[in-house]
């Protein structure tokens, strides 16, 4: 009797340890490379201290062009953005649609626009090769306006780009692109754009294995600027969710992705060794009696 009493505890341990832990929700802390021709220490700074759960490194395409060996070795995302156009912008894309290709995410941020080809003739655009293929959104032929932005509240989706966020501001550096067919925009500016058109806020794109994202507000901006003055609202739950959406596939519904192993945080380790323990004690009380 005490051997049947000890085997239906330590089960019933099992099966109640398993199904907590199934009921938690897997992390994935991602390595992202930061890329732009400017302020990627500043901004891989930034988002290691207000983005949580991931890891920011700096790479400067300004100089050179890391290999697609490089990035897919030490890389699980990236993002791309830039600070006046550069003449490395062809050869970069070329690397970052490769990367996409492979599966990993890419998100994309002002002023990607000005460099597009189809970008505003002033600032003298170099295009970004294969990527301009599967990014989310065109120019809309002048690109970021340097006038006030704020999100269209009516325009937000409900989605996992757009989860906790409710406001989005900036009082320049924001908007001036024009959402391609096919792509999903999840939220709007209120402000149009130069062709009078909605002006995507936060968009993506599905090509194949390929999945970009565009968050259409400089990642830069703690540097440019002050928050709550230049720019505001949920900036930085904007940006954790491009990056969370991204390393799950970019697929809305809860399934994971299996490679990934899942880790619990400090507080449902914590409620495990509880469970554990008191399990433990059960046990031991069974095999007295």
């Amino acid at each position: 009797m005490q051997t049947r009493r000890v085997r239906f505890v330590t089960a019933w341990c099992v099966v109640a340890a398993a199904s907590f832990m199934a009921g938690m929700q897997p992390s994935r802390a991602a390595r992202v490379a930061v890329l732009s021709d400017a302020y990627v220490t500043e901004t891989a700074a930034d988002f290691n201290a207000k983005v949580p759960g991931h890891t920011f490194s700096p790479v400067d395409v300004g100089i050179s062009v890391p290999s697609l060996a490089t990035l897919t070795a030490n890389y699980d995302a990236l993002l791309l953005f830039e600070d006046n156009t550069f003449v490395n912008a062809p050869e970069v894309g070329n690397v970052v649609a490769a990367f996409a290709n492979t599966g990993r995410p890419v998100v994309l941020g002002t002023f990607y626009e000005q460099d597009r080809s189809d970008g505003s003739p002033a600032f003298t655009p170099h295009g970004w090769g294969a990527l301009e293929a599967i990014d989310p959104n065109t120019s809309d032929g002048t690109g970021a306006s340097y006038s006030p932005h704020s999100l269209d509240p009516a325009s937000i989706v409900a989605h996992p780009l757009t989860a906790g966020v409710t406001t989005l501001t900036a009082a320049r550096f924001a908007g001036g692109n024009q959402a391609k067919a096919g792509t999903t925009v999840v939220a709007n500016w209120s402000q149009r754009n130069a062709r009078g058109n909605a002006n995507p806020a936060i968009a993506y794109r599905v090509t194949g294995a390929a999945c970009v994202i565009h968050l259409s507000i400089a990642p830069h901006y703690p540097t440019l600027g002050i928050a709550g003055i230049d720019f505001g609202g949920d900036f930085y739950r904007a940006w954790s969710n491009a990056f969370d959406f991204g390393l799950a596939a970019c697929q809305s519904g809860p399934t994971a992705d299996p490679t990934t192993i899942p880790t619990l945080s400090s507080a449902a380790l914590a409620m495990t060794a509880l469970l554990l323990l008191a399990c433990g004690g059960l046990a031991h009380r069974s095999k007295r009696r």
